[in-house]
């Protein structure tokens, strides 16, 4: 299961719809509650998030990676905005992101990394 917390529907919709097409499980978590309960019944592999969505994202990232790693459990976290918001992809990688993206960059790329993180260890 990869799950995502994006902004607006437009961003959702293109992730939700990415994922359906390749046969990916993908499911929002827009909230520590939403992300907690997806935890507790789903293999989750990864966690995408678009910095444009606020505050939460960050807090989505902490969450995750307070976490204790283990074999069974190794969530990837891929972030992504605006180009010019250089100050919050560089907190994303700095707060653990394993990738951070410019949108451009994110959406030319979606379905490969959505293929990547699906074949992630859980």
């Amino acid at each position: 299961m990869i799950l995502y917390c994006c902004s607006d529907l437009l961003w959702a919709t293109k992730v939700k719809s990415t994922a359906d097409s390749l046969g990916i499980p993908c499911r929002p978590a827009r909230t520590l509650e939403m992300l907690d309960a997806r935890l507790a019944d789903s293999q989750v592999k990864a966690l995408i998030l678009d910095l444009e969505a606020g505050p939460v994202t960050m807090e989505l990232l902490a969450h995750i990676r307070k976490l204790p790693a283990t074999p069974e459990r190794q969530i990837r976290v891929v972030a992504f905005g605006p180009h010019v918001e250089v100050g919050a992809l560089r907190e994303a990688a700095a707060a653990g992101a394993e990738s951070v993206l410019t949108r451009g960059a994110f959406s030319a790329r979606l379905p490969e990394i959505l293929q990547d993180l699906d074949r992630s260890a859980t």
